[in-house]
This record gives C-alpha cells, sequence and structure tokens, in this order.
C-alpha cells in the first residue's frame, strides 16, 4: 500500500490541524487542537474518488454516529464553525470525540468491547469491521476507556435481518462475509471471537499468513470445537480446540474461554454465539459470567505452582483449604496461607471472599501457601512447558526461518523469559511474605520477652523483702525467747515459709530463655541482611529487555529488509534466562529454609515463655499469700498477748502505753471495794499475782519495744509491697 500524502497545516480560528491518526476504506481521520481551550477531536472527511454506493455508506455512517450514546462506543462531536469549507469535497465531515491511549492491542479489555458490540447489536447495528485498530483506548478520570471505532462498514439490519455487501478487513472477517453470502450478526461473533483469541495469545487463530482462498480451504476443514489452525516451524497444519501456550490466563480463565471461543468462532454462522445455558445469540451473557467470576490465586511455596479457584462469597477459607488438599496433598491443619504483608488467614477469623480478585486482575492478590510439617523447603520449582515452536528451535539455533516464523517464535521466546521472570519474582514474594511473618512472631515474642523480664524482676524484689522481712521476724524472735512469749508452732510455720519461698523465682529459667530469643534476633538480623531480605532487580530483568528489544527491532524491519534468518541471538539470552532463574531459585528456596527453622525456633520459645511467666505468676501468688499469713499469725500474736495485759487490743502499738497494771485485782472482775469481801482463798494468791504483775509488765515493755521499732519499717514496707 502506498504512503498517503503528506499533510499541510491548517488552521480553523482557534482550531490547528494535526497528525493523521489513521487511513481508512473511506479516507483519512485526523487530529484537530483548539489552542484557546485545548479541546481535541479526530476529523474524519472522505475521498474524493468515493463511488456513489461508498458515499451512500459514508452518509450513513454520519447518521448512525450521530444517534448512537455508549461509553464504549465512540461519541459524534459537532465540526466546528467553518471547519466544513475545508473539506476536499462536498461531502459532510465527521467529529469524533480523540482517544489517545493507542489501539486494543496495548490491552485486553473484553468485557467493555463486548458491552458496545452488545449495544450495536440492540440498536440493529452490524459493525463488520471489528478489528483491534478500531477499538481504541481513552485516559478517563480513574481508568481507560474503551471505545469502537470505524462505523464505516457498518450497517443497519433491515426487516429480514439478512445482508449480501462484501467488506470488512479480511483477516478478521467471517467465512460467510468471505463467501458472499447473506448474513447476520454472527459475522460480528467471529471477528470478536478472532480479536480476543489474537488479545490473549498475540496471533490469530487461523493461519494468519495464509492467502485468503487457501485460508478458506484448509480451515472449514475444522471441527466446530476447534478454536486455533496452525502451522509449525515444519510446516505441518494443526488443529486444536484447546489455547495455545504462551499466554497470560490462569487454568480457570484459560479453560471458560476456551468454551466461549468454541462458541464465537463456530464455522456455521446459525450455531455461532449459540450458549448451552442463554442460548442463541447467549455469549454476552456467558463472557459477563466469565469476566465476572471472583478468583482465589495461591501459589504452593513446596512446588512452585499457582492454584486458581474461582469463590463466592459464600464460601469460607475451610471449604477453600479442602479443595488446596485435594490439589497438593497438603492436610487442611498444616495449611498455612499468607498475604503478601506476612499476615497469616485462619479459618476462625477469615472467609474466602477476603482475598478474592476480579478476573481481569493478575497476581493483585497472590495468597501464598506453605506446609507447616516441612522443616526446610527444596528447590523443586519445575521450569514451564515451552511452546512447540521455542522446543524446535531450541536444537537447533541455527535453523533458518522466514520472516514471520522468526517474529512468531522470537515472541514466544521473549514471552517465555518474561513468564521466567515473573515466576521467579512471585517465589520471591513468598520467601518476602515468609520473613514478614516471621518478624512478626519476632516481634510478639520480643514483648513476651520484655514482659516476663520486667515480671522476673518484680518476683525477685517481693522475694528479697519477704525473706528479709522473714529473716528480721526470726532474729527478733530469738532476742527476746529468753524473756518474752515462746511458740514452738508459730516458729516452725515460719520457718516453713523460708523454705517454701526458696523455691519461687524463675532466674534461671528466664536467663536462658533470653539467650534463645537473642540467639534467634541475631539469626533474623543476619537474614534480613541477605540480598533476598530486600526488592531487589536482577539478571532476569536485564534478558527480558534485552529479548524485548530484540523482538521490537524484528518487527520494525522495512519490509525490504524482512528476510529469512536464524535465532541464534535470542536462544541464547533464553538460555541464560533458565539458568540465571534456576540459580536464584536455589538461592530463595535456601533463605526460605534459613527463614522456617527461624520461626520454627521462634514457635518453639512461645510455649516455653509462656509456662515460665504462668510459674512466676503463682510464685508471686505464693509469696503474697505466705507475707499475709505472717501479717496475720503477728496480729493474732499481739491480740493475746494484749488480751492477758489489759484486754482488748486498741489495734494500735502505742496505745499499749497508755494503761499500765496498778494492782492485781485488775485482772479481776472490777466491782465497788466498799460492796465486795474478797475471799481468803484469793488473798491467798495475792503475793502470787504481785510476782506476775512485775513479768507482765516487762512483757508488755518488750512488746512495745518490738512493734515500735517495726512501725516504720515493718509496716511501711509491708504496704509497699502490697501495693507495688
Amino acid at each position: 500500500m502506498s504512503r498517503p500524502p503528506a499533510l499541510q497545516a491548517q488552521t480553523c480560528g482557534p482550531w490547528e490541524m494535526k497528525e493523521r491518526l489513521g487511513t481508512g476504506g473511506f479516507g483519512n481521520v485526523i487530529r484537530w487542537h483548539n489552542k484557546e481551550t485545548g479541546e481535541q477531536l479526530a476529523i474524519k472527511q472522505c475521498r474524493q474518488e468515493l463511488s456513489p454506493r461508498n458515499r451512500d455508506r459514508w452518509a450513513l455512517e454520519i447518521q448512525i454516529m450521530k444517534r448512537l450514546n455508549h461509553p464504549n462506543v465512540v461519541a459524534a462531536r459537532d465540526v466546528p464553525e467553518g471547519m466544513q469549507k475545508l473539506a476536499p469535497n462536498d461531502l459532510p465531515l465527521l467529529a469524533m470525540e480523540y482517544c489517545q491511549g493507542g489501539d486494543l492491542r496495548k490491552q485486553v479489555a473484553l468485557s467493555v468491547s463486548a458491552s458496545a458490540l452488545r449495544y450495536l447489536h440492540e440498536n440493529r447495528i452490524i459493525h463488520r469491521d471489528l478489528k483491534p485498530e478500531n477499538i481504541v483506548l481513552q485516559q478517563g478520570e480513574q481508568r481507560l476507556i474503551h471505545k469502537i471505532i470505524d462505523l464505516g462498514y457498518a450497517k443497519e439490519l433491515d426487516q429480514g435481518s439478512l445482508c449480501t455487501s462484501f467488506v470488512g478487513t479480511l483477516q478478521y472477517l467471517a467465512p460467510e462475509l468471505l463467501e458472499q453470502q447473506k448474513y447476520t450478526v454472527t459475522v460480528d461473533y467471529w471477528s470478536f471471537g478472532t480479536l480476543a483469541f489474537e488479545c490473549i495469545t498475540g496471533f490469530r487463530p487461523f493461519l494468519p499468513n495464509w492467502q485468503p482462498v487457501q485460508w478458506h480451504t484448509k480451515v472449514r476443514q475444522k471441527s466446530e470445537l476447534d478454536i486455533v489452525v496452525s502451522e509449525d516451524l515444519s510446516g505441518e497444519v494443526k488443529f486444536s480446540s484447546s489455547l495455545p501456550c504462551p499466554n497470560n490466563l490462569n487454568s480457570v480463565l484459560a479453560g471458560k474461554l476456551e468454551k466461549w471461543l468454541q462458541l464465537m468462532l463456530m464455522w456455521h454462522p446459525r450455531q455461532r454465539g449459540t450458549d448451552p445455558v442463554y442460548g442463541p445469540n447467549g455469549c454476552f451473557k456467558a463472557l459477563d459470567d466469565i469476566l465476572n467470576l471472583k478468583l482465589l490465586h495461591v501459589l504452593n511455596m513446596v512446588t512452585g505452582t499457582v492454584h486458581t479457584y474461582p469463590v463466592t462469597e459464600e464460601e469460607t477459607l475451610q471449604t477453600v483449604k479442602a479443595r488446596i488438599q485435594l490439589d497438593t496433598g497438603i492436610p487442611e491443619q498444616d495449611q498455612e496461607l499468607l498475604q503478601e504483608a506476612g499476615l497469616a488467614l485462619f479459618t476462625q477469623k477469615h472467609t474466602a471472599d477476603s482475598r478474592v480478585n476480579d478476573a481481569a486482575a493478575v497476581d493483585t492478590d497472590l495468597l501464598f501457601l506453605f506446609d507447616n510439617q516441612k522443616v526446610a523447603y527444596d528447590a523443586q520449582v519445575a521450569l514451564r512447558p515451552h511452546p512447540e515452536s521455542v522446543d524446535y528451535i531450541l536444537q537447533d539455533p541455527k535453523k533458518n526461518l522466514h520472516f514471520f516464523q522468526l517474529r512468531k517464535v522470537w515472541g514466544q521466546i521473549w514471552h517465555t523469559i518474561r513468564m521466567l521472570k515473573e515466576d521467579c519474582n512471585r517465589l520471591q514474594q513468598g520467601q518476602r511474605a515468609a520473613m514478614m511473618n516471621l518478624l512478626r512472631y519476632n516481634s510478639t515474642l520480643s514483648k513476651m520477652k520484655n514482659s516476663m523480664a520486667s515480671l522476673s524482676q518484680q518476683l525477685k524484689a517481693k522475694l528479697d523483702f519477704f525473706k528479709t522481712s522473714i529473716q528480721i521476724d526470726l532474729e527478733k524472735y530469738k532476742e527476746q525467747i529468753e524473756f518474752g512469749i515462746t511458740s514452738e508452732k508459730l516458729l516452725f510455720a515460719w520457718k516453713e515459709m523460708e523454705q517454701a519461698v526458696e523455691l519461687c523465682g524463675r532466674e534461671d529459667d528466664v536467663d536462658q530463655l533470653v539467650k534463645k530469643m537473642m540467639a534467634l534476633q541475631t539469626d533474623i538480623v543476619d537474614l534480613q541482611r541477605s540480598p533476598l531480605g530486600r526488592k531487589q532487580g536482577g539478571t532476569l530483568e536485564d534478558l527480558e529487555e534485552q529479548a524485548r528489544e530484540l523482538y521490537r527491532r524484528l518487527r520494525e524491519k522495512p519490509r525490504d529488509q524482512r528476510t529469512s534468518g536464524d535465532s541464534q541471538e535470542i536462544v541464547r539470552l533464553l538460555l541464560q534466562a533458565i539458568q540465571t532463574f534456576e540459580k536464584k531459585v536455589r538461592v530463595i528456596y535456601a533463605q526460605l529454609s534459613k527463614t522456617v527453622v527461624c520461626k520454627q525456633k521462634a514457635l518453639e520459645l512461645f510455649p516455653r515463655v509462656e509456662k515460665v511467666m504462668n510459674l512466676m505468676n503463682e510464685d508471686e501468688e505464693t509469696v503474697v499469700r505466705l507475707q499475709e499469713k505472717r501479717q496475720k499469725e503477728l496480729w493474732n500474736l499481739l491480740k493475746i498477748a494484749c488480751s492477758k495485759v489489759r484486754g482488748p487490743v486498741t489495734g494500735s502499738p502505742e496505745s499499749m502505753n497508755t494503761s499500765r497494771l496498778n494492782s492485781p485485782g485488775q485482772l479481776l472482775l472490777q466491782v465497788p471495794s466498799g460492796t465486795y469481801t474478797v475471799p481468803e482463798s484469793v488473798r491467798k494468791s495475792e503475793e502470787l499475782l504481785l510476782e506476775s504483775q512485775k513479768l507482765c509488765s516487762q512483757l508488755e515493755n518488750v512488746m512495745h519495744d518490738t512493734m515500735k521499732d517495726q512501725e516504720q519499717s515493718f509496716m511501711v514496707k509491708y504496704l509497699i509491697f502490697l501495693y507495688k
């Protein structure tokens, strides 16, 4: 095709003509820019040599555009005043919104494209020229918007819903259009299915490099379920009902889209687009169901395999774990699912829907599966199977291939290297998730260590106080035993208390645990210092970039330079990428094994620390109980002594000085002396009582001195002890 002539700069008021956006069957599309408002328009103008039939089609396109209103169909705009005069002929200009994001080859968005196509069909319009170039991207406020353009070949359905005109781009045309037979909206199904297949795989499904006649003869031999007819590098034509690799789909989407493509790419138009559930023309609803799936992606860190599970809002994590067990063989109770930040999902707290993501998202919500029974992880990650063409060229990189063969196999090699890079990155994310999880355990363990040390110091202080206090009591008891009170039972009880508290205190256990935790802390710091402990680029990124650049240069070769050649250079990059991948995987899994060992040590320390803390709490309760018991015994002793000395105890040691035994008669009932005669037996005891008075006075003085000594020490310390 000859290159269209260069544009001559023109202006129309504030509007300036910019570059040509595209050239179609009817004419050119040119971008215009308003200097004052910044607004941009895509102006489509027809060529002068249009036939009368195409002039009518042009008028129909403008008519259709002006009455359509859908967010995913390009919208018509008013032609700026005075611009019509610049048209090269008398045909009207078509002004449309400008979509600056490029065409669909840059991004896959089947749902919005299907919505726009369904809208056209509901308005009884067949597009007839669907292809990636006719679905463009426009930057919205928060996302890219996909819009169908170029309705130049669109046709409104007549009452019979059949059309016979032959239009459209050959590579995307339905067979009935090539055969110039009557057709319906199902021609757009074929084009849309072809477009979807190309977005998924990077190439068209049916012999994309064959001429129309040979293409038609061979492709019509396919079965209704075949969605691929390809020619391998040896020249053999193969038919398949499965999506070829490589592609970016997970296993769930790949399986469902295979069945959907089988509906869209049926050779016979009457069956095309008929869904088993929704019936004729039910393909759009079937696609909605597929694209609205909620999926849970789980990377098994034991094998490096990603498992994908469709889930509902009602499904729990426990039911998902049961499905994981069937796929991986890891029992439910041994499964640990970690988020990227290292947070663990627990069956009791999380539902499956808490980590599901849109089917269109890629690796945004990946969970990492670990086997809690494994104490070490081996690098058992297998490489993805290579496409047949890649395996073929690996056997003989020097083999000369036609340009279109080179373009396909180089593209697949680039994709293979990119997948190696992404697989390695996912494994590294899993290792980092395990590291983050370990750091969370370590943080909790550090808090427990601090609590344990604080509790140990508190217990030690109480023990020291108790031991000092009881030692003082025993010493004071010995000092007064010769002229004071004796109680073998009390003495025995105090000595038992002294022996009992010797069993309290866990300083050795605490010291041992602190040493183990400090050693674990050192191991964790060493892990963090490892290069894998931080995000980083690597050789795989460089190799992927080199392969992409080789592929880009190949595709952009001028037509006169598109000759056959070998694949030695790009195969060398692939072999380097495989070696680098295997090396990095070994490093990742060695690091992961160390992380698992540290985590196991942390898990073993938790119950030991908790046990020691519980024992220290029990020891503290024992000390408090013994202290209270000893205090009660002291006060009971004082009560008995004081009751013998002067009646009821006032409760204050100082009050013991306010009364003295003036005469032995005070130990008797106090009655008026003038009305009662002391019996003879009592008078005989008078001398004995006078002697006892002296001894009681001495006892009272001893008790007073003892209580006064303890007033500022023992009682104050006891209060501090109780409220500490």
